[in-house]
């Protein structure tokens, strides 16, 4: 009897402990080894508990994910996640500043004290770099530039003079300067950590770490590609797929009908129906509407907005909810502190929605249909019976 009350007691926590919980700002298309790597880290030095913000059915650079969100959530609580939320395809499908601003919102929603992030630089080096970059001075130059056609990174580049440069040049060192800023507004610690293996978006492989990039295109061309993702992806998804829907969506949108239109002003939007008239597949449309002033990433985030109406002003709108893919069961605390509404059971959470907030949503569950048309024979990504991963 005394050993069972012993050990009653001693499964409480201990009183006055703090946790620390971190957030991850993510895409895992697809989770890999790199991925687990700094999970990993975060457990070992930086955190007890991990929460992942995670795209979900489309990514950042304007493209439709290699797999589904729920694989990428089970492959991310899998291997060291306490926590997936899903970070709303109007912020996730956005440039470098709306989708750390709407991922650090969501990080100070689940109570995350700190952000963890790889970066090619020092946490202190970013923040030497962001004060330049904020300054009036370079903020007045990098208009000027953009206004003189250079596109945004450029203008960056250029902006900020040599010492600062290769900073910002560096893979993934904008985003991480956006994070950092937007960790400023929320009153969250950021902490880089130095990347393992290979950059952001590299071919080349490092013993049994290669890039998302370089792994997507070994799953395309069905090449061996187990050894660098502990994921094992049975449904493929390629935007390559579904370009006829595209092309149509933009061949019908006139211009004067998408003004309105996230990253698609100054002329974009003319420019864009033009070369869907002029071109017969997504790629070439793509490769056509690009110039030295509009990015590849842009482009493509472009033309995919119009194709599901995501609009300036809906990306722009505070994130509304907080949609839970999955989560460990003895971390369900981690749901306790979310003040915006919180959707676990789709079909409720959503009726429970205002209007703005619907109109968030609606793009997710349109972003999840246009996915599914990529590959008929995966069943479709029923968002109202799909229920949230619990392990």
């Amino acid at each position: 009897m005394i050993v069972h009350f012993y050990m009653f007691f001693k499964s409480f926590p201990k009183v006055g402990k703090i946790m620390r919980r971190a957030a991850v700002i993510c895409e895992f298309n697809p989770f890999h080894n790199g991925h687990k790597f700094l999970l990993e880290k975060i457990k070992s030095e930086y955190a007890d508990e991990i929460v992942c913000i995670m795209s979900g059915s489309f990514v950042q650079r304007g493209d439709i994910a290699i797999t589904d969100k729920y694989a990428r959530a089970q492959a991310a609580l899998d291997n060291g996640a306490d926590m997936v939320a899903e970070l709303p395809t109007v912020y996730a499908m956005a440039a470098a500043q709306v989708f750390a601003s709407g991922g650090v919102q969501l990080a100070a929603e689940l109570s995350c004290d700190r952000l963890c992030f790889g970066a090619e630089n020092s946490i202190e080096e970013l923040y030497e770099a962001l004060a330049v970059l904020d300054a009036e001075d370079t903020q007045k130059r990098i208009a000027a530039l953009m206004q003189g056609g250079d596109c945004y990174p450029r203008a960056l580049s250029e902006a900020v003079g040599e010492a600062y440069a290769d900073v910002i040049n560096k893979p993934n060192n904008i985003l991480a300067l956006e994070y950092t800023r937007a960790c400023r507004t929320y009153g969250i610690e950021p902490i880089a950590i130095e990347r393992a293996g290979v950059d952001h978006d590299e071919d080349t492989i490092s013993g049994n770490i290669a890039s998302a990039a370089a792994i997507r295109e070994m799953i395309r061309r069905g090449d061996h590609y187990a050894q660098y993702t502990p994921m094992k992806i049975e449904n493929v998804y390629d935007i390559k797929d579904i370009e006829q829907i595209l092309r149509y969506l933009l061949k019908t949108k006139k211009p004067e009908n998408t003004k309105g239109i996230a990253g698609i002003g100054e002329g974009l939007n003319r420019r864009i129906y033009r070369c869907a008239q002029e071109h017969h597949s997504i790629e070439d449309i793509f490769e056509a509407a690009k110039t030295k002033r509009y990015t590849m990433a842009r482009i493509r985030r472009a033309v995919l907005s119009v194709c599901l109406n995501i609009t300036d002003g809906i990306q722009h709108r505070p994130v509304p909810y907080v949609r839970v893919l999955g989560y460990r069961r003895r971390k369900k605390k981690l749901l306790h502190t979310v003040s915006l509404p919180l959707i676990i059971d789709v079909r409720r959470g959503y009726d429970a929605l205002d209007e703005e907030a619907k109109s968030v949503f609606d793009v997710d569950l349109e972003a999840a249909e246009l996915m599914s048309l990529c590959n008929i024979n995966s069943g479709g990504l029923n968002e109202f019976s799909r229920g949230v991963i619990i392990i």
